[in-house]
């Protein structure tokens, strides 16, 4: 099992949440009035909804807001703020459940969240939506299943999806887009099955950046990395795909474009334990031709042996660059790791990345793993990191000392 570690990064703050340290992969800064700094999270399982912690003295983070979900059988593993609008998502444990879909709501007065309007995404063969993206105030990109969404096969539940949210009280769908051969009225052939680690083709992160609102960069799981055309968004095109799966273990989790480089940043989410998935990895891929992604390499990270006793080792979220109170780098990348803790990498030389940072936090108590789960990171435009434990941890602030 891994020991804590931390280098080139200064522990600041940590606050467990009030026990319910079990936080997702929905973090997002907000700046609230009187100029206050509220990080919102999303938590990995019931009973609790989101949190919200006032960071504005980072070395003493404050919980000033903590919610509930209607039932065990739902989580909002996901949620972005944009402004005073904060969109949360929400997926069932079974198909069918509700509530399925995404909620707005008005976080004006942080302390007190209105619910705006909530978008129903329920059905036979839907969960509702996993993850989301919300940066413009105008529209939110997700993957989401839906009422008449009808996957061949229910492991291929979640499509691409768009809605206009300009007017937040009447949220409308835009468009959709799902890997063709995976819906039942397709005449396309079904997708081929990984072999070993079947864990479905649809949509994970929905990235759409403001330097190219006309791309959505989609990992796809199983289906790898898709570049989708949607300058008709009510028509989306695949324009760019890369699949590495199989012969490597599946479950791609994000496309994060660096747009200056010519370099696309994909990570695959690991998701069993004691290493049975591995190697998960981060893939810098040459987008200088978005119909001929090439990989040019992985960023390095230590041997399975020295981390994964105990749980989850390989990679998972990136901090993606998000507009707003955000740190943007084209060569510092920021990723999670489950056992193997937040590691930096400096692809400065795309060909020869190197690791420039870590942090391990000691093993939280009343985790049932035996060491920190690091689930997700942000970092905003002073360069303090916040990262989360998957299980009971909570939120870690960090300073950057290079």
């Amino acid at each position: 099992m891994a020991q804590p570690e931390a280098h080139n990064f200064r522990l600041l703050s940590h606050d467990t949440l009030g026990t319910h340290g079990n936080v997702g992969e929905g973090m997002s800064l907000q700046l609230a009035k009187g100029g206050r700094r509220i990080m919102w999270m999303a938590h990995e399982c019931a009973p609790k909804n989101f949190t919200a912690v006032d960071v504005t003295d980072p070395r003493k983070p404050r919980m000033i807001l903590q919610t509930e979900l209607p039932h065990r059988n739902v989580r909002s593993n996901s949620l972005e703020i944009c402004g005073d609008i904060m969109a949360v998502a929400y997926q069932t444990g079974t198909h069918g459940a509700t509530p399925a879909g995404i909620e707005l709501f008005d976080i004006s007065t942080p302390e007190q969240p209105k619910s705006i309007s909530f978008i129903d995404r329920s059905g036979p063969r839907s969960r509702g939506v996993h993850q989301l993206w919300f940066i413009d105030g105008k529209t939110i990109h997700c993957s989401s299943g839906a009422a008449d969404f009808m996957p061949r096969n229910l492991k291929d539940d979640q499509c691409y999806t768009a809605f206009d949210v300009s007017d937040p009280a009447k949220p409308r769908e835009r468009g959709r887009w799902w890997y063709p051969g995976t819906e039942e009225r397709d005449s396309a052939q079904p997708v081929p099955r990984h072999p070993k680690f079947d864990t479905g083709w649809r949509a994970h992160n929905t990235n759409v950046y403001p330097e190219r609102p006309d791309r959505a960069y989609v990992g796809y799981i199983d289906g790898g990395a898709c570049v989708l055309d949607i300058s008709d968004i009510g028509a989306p095109k695949l324009v760019g795909h890369w699949n590495p799966h199989p012969p490597f273990p599946g479950f791609t989790h994000t496309a994060m474009p660096l747009f200056s480089r010519d370099l696309l940043v994909v990570s695959d989410e690991c998701v069993r334990t004691e290493g049975a998935d591995w190697p998960k990895l981060v893939w810098l891929l040459d987008m200088r031709k978005e119909d001929n992604l090439v990989s040019i390499g992985t960023l390095p990270i230590p041997p399975m042996e020295e981390y994964a006793l105990g749980g989850r080792y390989g990679a998972h979220n990136l901090h993606e660059n998000r507009p707003g109170p955000s740190f943007y780098s084209d060569t510092l990348i920021f990723g999670t790791y489950f056992g193997g803790g937040l590691r930096v990498h400096d692809i400065t030389e795309p060909l020869q990345p190197k690791e420039v940072a870590s942090f391990i936090p000691a093993p939280p108590e009343g985790s049932p793993m035996k060491a920190a789960m690091i689930n997700d990171v942000h970092v905003d435009e002073n360069r303090l990191v916040y990262c989360v434990d998957r299980f009971a941890g909570g939120l870690y602030v960090l300073e950057l000392t290079i």
